[in-house]
């Protein structure tokens, strides 16, 4: 790889394995995967379920450790760094959206897309203005003082990807992040994702069951019995 596709390249990984043990049997949930997500890039990774999709997820996250291969987010190699310097990474580079908004319930729209500004550092008040900012982006200003009980299931899942922008990140991963919205408010969530696409250049990697949404992005991924094909 050169340094130009190199610099281009937001997260890739090479001879991925991930192997958990039930008893005294092992298995094998994904299999000599490799795959490069560039700069701007949308991709979908489709399968059906215990494909591995979710597992793939994770790892390129950082949220879990593979069994073997390599692992890059932004240029840095997972294994080379520690949990801290990894939750360092997540919160610089990376944003994540759910098929559960995973909101907290005891904290307003505001103070939940704030969340990841202060954990990074942000001072209260700069941290509020950049949320309510990303909340107004993403259609929610009048909502910015509401708790996720108080918000609609189209609201929560905005809320929650105004939550994963909100840090600037160069790339968003999202499991399923339209499985429990219906077809119009699915719609305006692969909206907003788009547009948020064109203007930063953000990547988006997109779990997904919803073969209309997979068929808006840029490049589908097909994961099957832990092997991309």
């Amino acid at each position: 790889m050169n340094d130009q596709s190199s610099s281009n390249t937001v997260v890739s990984c090479r001879g991925l394995f991930k192997t958990f043990t039930e008893g005294p049997a092992e298995v094998n949930v994904l299999t000599d995967v490799s795959l490069e997500i560039k700069k701007g890039e949308q991709v979908a990774i489709i399968g059906s379920s215990g494909s591995g999709k979710s597992t793939l997820l994770q790892l390129l996250g950082g949220l879990d450790t593979p069994t073997a291969g390599d692992i890059e987010v932004a240029n840095s190699n997972m294994a080379q760094l520690n949990e801290t310097q990894r939750g360092i990474l997540r919160n610089q580079k990376l944003g994540f959206v759910y098929q559960f908004h995973h909101l907290l319930p005891e904290f307003s729209a505001l103070e939940n897309v704030a969340m990841p500004l202060l954990i990074r550092g942000l001072k209260v008040k700069e941290a509020a203005k950049k949320a309510s900012a990303m909340l107004d982006r993403v259609g929610l200003a009048h909502r910015v003082q509401h708790k996720p009980s108080e918000l609609s299931g189209g609201e929560r899942q905005r809320a929650a990807l105004a939550r994963a922008l909100v840090t600037d990140p160069e790339c968003v991963l999202a499991d399923e992040p339209t499985g429990n919205l219906d077809s119009k408010t699915a719609e305006h969530v692969y909206e907003l994702m788009s547009e948020i696409n064109r203007e930063l250049n953000t990547s988006f990697i997109v779990v997904t069951h919803d073969l209309n949404f997979a068929e808006k992005m840029d490049r589908i991924l097909h994961l099957n019995d832990g092997r991309i094909n």
